[in-house]
């Protein structure tokens, strides 16, 4: 996941929040995994995300005119690739023309629609102890390595459905079971029951993440990307 250059304050015990560093984009893909976890062959409902023109961060296309990100990743000239799970080709690329954001959630509107498979939303939190899935391109290891080449997924189990996202909206806390996230998975999802819970804000890079909860800002995304 996506970790900011400058990492702004956080809870305890976390380091910062998930955007990819320009030296770490640049370094060797390493093995390809999250920091664990595995490759994903197919995912038409994800999207890459690009700040001017680099890789940053991942994130959902939940309707033909809207991505779903964090609202960290948003910074200069925003444009998404959507469809592959190749962080560099395939799929269909779009600029953003728009981007609305509460607590660090994020909705970018497409400059021109797109036609795939949208991912669900959830309307409630998954339950303390279930087990997720997490996706995104984030770095294969805690330092050294660069963004993974193609999209990783980990599975986690949910502890904490009570804690904060990097701007202070309601977030869930998940503990790794096969994998954590880090930089560059910043804005990738959480599902549960295969609808998005959460959406990727903080780490520390080694097993506890915090999503932003999509339940808690269900109705602000619906009066905004009408889904």
């Amino acid at each position: 996941m996506r970790i900011r250059i400058a990492v702004a304050s956080l809870a305890t015990a976390l380091t910062g929040v998930l955007a990819v560093p320009a030296a770490a984009q640049a370094a060797d893909d390493g093995p390809q995994q999250i920091i664990g976890g595995s490759t994903v062959s197919s995912a038409p409902w994800v999207a890459a995300v690009f700040s001017n023109g680099s890789f940053t961060c991942s994130g959902t296309i939940i309707s033909a005119n809207y991505v779903l990100t964090a609202r960290h990743c948003i910074s200069g000239t925003m444009s998404v690739r959507v469809g592959s799970v190749s962080r560099s080709s395939g799929g269909v690329t779009r600029t953003v023309s728009s981007t609305t954001t509460r607590n660090d959630l994020a909705l970018m509107r497409l400059s021109s629609s797109v036609s795939t498979s949208y991912m669900p939303l959830a309307s409630s939190n998954p339950p303390v102890g279930s087990t997720n899935s997490i996706y995104g391109w984030g770095q294969t290891c805690y330092s050294g390595c660069g963004a993974s080449a193609t999209l990783k997924t980990a599975t986690v189990r949910v502890s904490s459905t009570n804690v904060t996202d990097a701007y202070g909206g309601q977030a869930i806390r998940s503990t790794a079971i096969s994998g954590a996230a880090w930089r560059g998975d910043s804005g990738g999802p959480e599902v549960y029951n295969g609808a998005q819970v959460g959406v990727a804000s903080t780490a520390d890079g080694q097993s506890i993440q915090n999503y932003g909860s999509v339940a808690y800002n269900r109705s602000w995304i619906s009066q905004v990307a009408g889904v």
